[in-house]
C-alpha cells in the first residue's frame, strides 16, 4: 500500500546519481523540538516600534542559543516575504525594514540582504517593488528576487511526486502559471526549488503572514517556506491530502532546514476565514511579534487563534482532515503541542 506521503527526490550538483542525475533523500523522523517562542509587544505598528522589538527578539535569541547573526563565507542573507494575498495581508514593510536594520547592525551590507517573493504584480502592489507612478520603494538597495521570473530555479534541485500539474485550481494556477515547466510527463512531476535561500545565503529568515487556506488549513510559516518557494506547486491542490503532504516533506529537506535561521511573524494582521484571498471583514490584529525556530509550533498556535475567531463568528473550524502540521511533526520539523509551548517575553 502506497504511503500517503509522496516520495521525496532531491538532486544537487554534489550528490548526483550516475543513472538519473538525481539523488533520493528520505526525510528521517526525529523527536519534535521543544523550541521556545520569543514574544515582543508592539506599542504601534510603525518602523520605530518594529525596530526596537525586532532588535530585542534577535538579541534574546542570540544570547539563548549562542548563534550570532553575522556574515559568514557567503556574506549574504535572505528574507522570504509573503505578498500573495495582496495589499492588506502582506508581510508588513516596517517589519522587513526593521529586520534589515538589525542585520546591518550585525555586519551585513544592505546590498547583500535580499528579499524573495513569488509574484511581481503583488510585490509591486504591496510596496516591495518600485511604484510604476513614483518609482519609489523602501528597498532600493536590496535585491528582490521574483520567483515567477523563473530565474531562480536550479534543474538539479527538485521535489518529485506523481501529481500532475493539470489539476490546478484557480488560485494555485494564478500563482504558478508563469513558472517554467517542461512538456514531458517526467518534468510535470517535478517542483523545482528556488535556490537563493539555501545556496546563496549564509542563512535565511522566514517572514510569513497568516491566513486560512481551504486545502492547507493554515497558510503561514511552513507554506511560505515551501510551496510559495517552488515551481509547479499548483498540482498539489487536487485534494486535501496532497498539498499538506508536499508542504511537510519539502519543509523537512535538510538543506532548507540547515540554513533556515528562524521565523519572525507579526500579528499586525491575519485572516481567519476566506483566505488566502484578502477579506478585511474576516481579519484580526494583535500587537504581538513572535520569533521561533519551530514553524510547526507557530502554525499550530495560529491555527488555534484562527479556529477561535471562526467559532466566535459562527463558522466551522479548520477541517481536522487537513493534516499539514501533523505530517510535518511526524517528520520532525516541529511540534503541534501548543499547551506546552514556552513563551519568552522580551522588550518593554
Amino acid at each position: 500500500m502506497r504511503s500517503p506521503l509522496p516520495s521525496l527526490l532531491l538532486a544537487s550538483a554534489l550528490l548526483t546519481s550516475a543513472v538519473c542525475g538525481a539523488s533520493t533523500t528520505t526525510a528521517v523522523p526525529r523527536t519534535p523540538p521543544n523550541d521556545p517562542v520569543w514574544q515582543a509587544q508592539l506599542s504601534t505598528f510603525d518602523e520605530s516600534s518594529y525596530n526596537r522589538e525586532v532588535e530585542a527578539l534577535i538579541t534574546s535569541f542570540e544570547k539563548a542559543t549562542g548563534k550570532k547573526l553575522v556574515p559568514g563565507k557567503k556574506k549574504k542573507v535572505g528574507l522570504k516575504i509573503y505578498t500573495d494575498s495582496g495589499a492588506g495581508m502582506a508581510t508588513p514593510v516596517p517589519l522587513v525594514r526593521a529586520v534589515i536594520h538589525a542585520l546591518e547592525r550585525r555586519g551585513f551590507e544592505e546590498h547583500n540582504i535580499f528579499l524573495v517573493g513569488l509574484n511581481q504584480l503583488r510585490l509591486r502592489m504591496t510596496g516591495f517593488l518600485p511604484s510604476l507612478v513614483t518609482g519609489e520603494t523602501p528597498f532600493k538597495a536590496n535585491p528582490i528576487f521574483v520567483l515567477e521570473s523563473g530565474k531562480f530555479y536550479d534543474p538539479v534541485w527538485f521535489y518529485d511526486s506523481p501529481l500532475p500539474q493539470r489539476f490546478d485550481p484557480i488560485f494555485a494556477e494564478q500563482q504558478t502559471k508563469d513558472f517554467p515547466n517542461s512538456s514531458t510527463k517526467d518534468e510535470d512531476r517535478k517542483s523545482f526549488l528556488a535556490t537563493p535561500l539555501f545556496l546563496d545565503a549564509d542563512f535565511w529568515i522566514n517572514l510569513p503572514v497568516y491566513t486560512d487556506h481551504p486545502m492547507l488549513g493554515v497558510n503561514g510559516a511552513l507554506v511560505n517556506a515551501t510551496l510559495w518557494n517552488a515551481s509547479n506547486t499548483g498540482r498539489f491542490f487536487r485534494s486535501p491530502a496532497n498539498a499538506p503532504a508536499a508542504v511537510a516533506e519539502m519543509s523537512a529537506i535538510p538543506e532548507l532546514r540547515e540554513t533556515w535561521m528562524f521565523t519572525i511573524v507579526s500579528l499586525e494582521h491575519y485572516q481567519f476565514i476566506g483566505g488566502p484571498y484578502f477579506n478585511s471583514l474576516y481579519s484580526a490584529s494583535e500587537p504581538l511579534l513572535w520569533l521561533s525556530t519551530d514553524p510547526v509550533l507557530l502554525d499550530s498556535l495560529m491555527r488555534a487563534r484562527i479556529n477561535g475567531l471562526r467559532k466566535q463568528s459562527g463558522f466551522e473550524p479548520i477541517s481536522e482532515e487537513i493534516r499539514t502540521l501533523e505530517f510535518a511533526e511526524t517528520l520532525g520539523v516541529g511540534s503541534t503541542h501548543i499547551a506546552s509551548a514556552k513563551f519568552i517575553p522580551v522588550g518593554e
